[in-house]
């Protein structure tokens, strides 16, 4: 039983985390709307892929920022 516990609490924590990095303010979004508008609107949501298709394209210093926040 301690097992099972320790290991929802392990999965818990993990997805949180995982949320968490993915989650952006509406500030940040607005930033990056135009370059995901014009460089990314076809690319599907989940692992990663609209941030490596926005890092890819030249998009704006605004976007740029934020990127490189999340990145740290």
């Amino acid at each position: 039983m301690f097992k099972l516990c320790f290991a929802a609490i392990v999965i818990a924590i993990g997805f949180s985390g995982a949320a968490y990095a993915q989650s952006l303010s509406a500030e940040e979004r607005a930033a990056c709307k135009e370059d995901y508008d014009k460089y990314c609107k076809g690319t599907m949501p989940g692992g990663g892929r609209i941030i490596a298709c926005l890092r890819k394209n030249p998009i704006s210093d605004a976007c740029k920022k934020v990127i490189d926040a999340r990145k740290k």
